[in-house]
Formats: structure tokens, C-alpha cells, sequence
């Protein structure tokens, strides 16, 4: 199966073109960028796929982060998963950003807790922990110190950009933490990855914002000015 892999979810654009019979990707390019997603994403496609492809009809599946993240990064990404689907008649799965962060520690770590946690803002992260691969912390939002008291007696193997967060409060109350990657985006791979083994019938792409947007009501207009 060729997947191609998407992510906008946030402070980067990554797309990835990954064989998963032969388990190796064919092409893959990542740019570091917060704003710009909308117009740096489609030519991004087309480079990777004439690398890793050659032709677009070649696509048999399409992966796309579907959060947590930024709201405008996930609602850029699904709607050029969804549209490319389209074109080429193939499935489009949603990945969890948190589950992509989390996975290629996950197969590295054998023992303790795997967390993935991603700023929520508010002094908040967006946090998911395993051990032995079976959810401990199931996702959610809330401060890095109620996060850690979940997460049991570790060792802990900290991931995401907010890892050093929750390593901080770890630390705090004497458990084993190690921040083993605080990037700023999920490894593209593991986004192809893991939409080759989504269920298409279940894993929709659609948005996983996990909270209510940062917007404010404008105030109403006095009646009396």
C-alpha cells in the first residue's frame, strides 16, 4: 500500500509518500514554519509525490493529523486529505498527533510510561500516556502536575514539545523522567505509519481540537453611547 502521509497540525508542514509492503518511505519533506501552512502545503505534495510516486494515481491511502493542535493547522491538513481523497477515490484516515508523537518511543522503551504532551496553552498541555503499549493516560487536557500523578510510578519517557513541562513536575516529586524527543512535530513516518494500520471504516479525518477555540465574543455595542 503507498500512503501518503500529511501533517499541519502544528509549528511545522511534513508530508511523506511510505510504502508499507516494503516498510520504507519513498520520500519525505518537513519545513518548519507557524504561519504559511495553506500555501506551502499543496507544492510540498506535488514535490513529494513525483519523488516517492511519480504520479499521483498512485496513492492508495492518505494519512492526516487530526489533532491536538493548532485549529487552523488541522483544518488546513484534513481539507487537503479529504480533497485528494477525493480526486484519487482513496481512503483518507485521521491520525492522532499525540498517538504519532508517542509511537516510535513506544517501540524504543519497553519498560515504564510513554507520554506525549503538547502545549494546550493556559499553562495546559494536551497529554496521552502508555505502558506496554495499553493507554495509562487517556488523552486529555489538563495542568503537566495533574498529568504526572496520573501516570503512576514511572520510569517516565517523555515526548512532544511540552515534554520538558512534564518532566519539570515529575522531577518535582522524585520520579525517573527523561525527555527522549521534545520536537515541535510528529515524526511524518509514524503518521504513515499508523494511518497503514487505521481501520478506514473508524478512523475519520476529522478534527480532534480536544477544547473550545481561544475566541472571544466581541462586546455588544453600548445602547447608551
Amino acid at each position: 500500500m503507498i500512503i501518503l502521509a500529511i501533517d499541519t497540525s502544528l509549528a511545522a508542514a511534513s508530508v511523506c509518500v511510505y510504502d508499507g509492503s516494503k516498510s520504507e518511505v519513498l520520500a519525505r519533506e518537513t519545513l518548519a514554519m507557524e504561519r504559511g501552512q495553506d500555501q506551502a502545503l499543496l507544492p510540498m505534495i506535488d514535490r513529494v509525490v513525483a519523488e516517492g510516486a511519480g504520479s499521483a494515481a498512485k496513492i492508495q491511502r492518505v494519512a492526516v493529523t487530526v489533532g491536538p493542535g493548532s485549529f487552523t493547522g488541522i483544518r488546513i491538513g484534513i481539507s487537503a486529505a479529504r480533497a485528494i481523497g477525493l480526486a484519487l477515490d482513496a481512503p483518507v484516515v485521521g491520525v492522532s498527533t499525540l498517538a504519532a508523537f508517542a509511537a516510535p518511543v513506544v517501540l524504543e522503551k519497553s519498560n515504564g510510561v510513554v507520554a506525549a504532551a503538547i502545549d494546550a496553552r493556559h499553562g495546559r498541555v494536551y497529554v496521552t500516556a502508555l505502558a506496554g503499549g495499553r493507554p495509562v493516560v487517556a488523552p486529555r487536557v489538563c495542568l503537566p502536575k495533574e498529568a504526572v500523578r496520573a501516570m503512576g510510578s514511572g520510569p517516565l519517557w517523555l515526548c512532544g514539545p511540552s515534554a520538558p513541562a512534564i518532566a519539570a513536575e515529575a522531577r518535582a516529586i522524585g520520579l525517573a523522567a527523561e525527555v527522549v524527543d521534545d520536537r515541535v512535530e510528529p515524526d511524518i513516518t509514524f503518521v504513515a505509519r499508523l494511518g497503514q494500520m487505521a481501520d478506514a471504516g473508524s478512523a475519520a479525518a476529522r478534527p480532534s481540537y480536544m477544547r473550545a477555540p481561544d475566541i472571544r465574543t466581541p462586546a455588544s455595542p453600548s445602547l447608551t453611547a
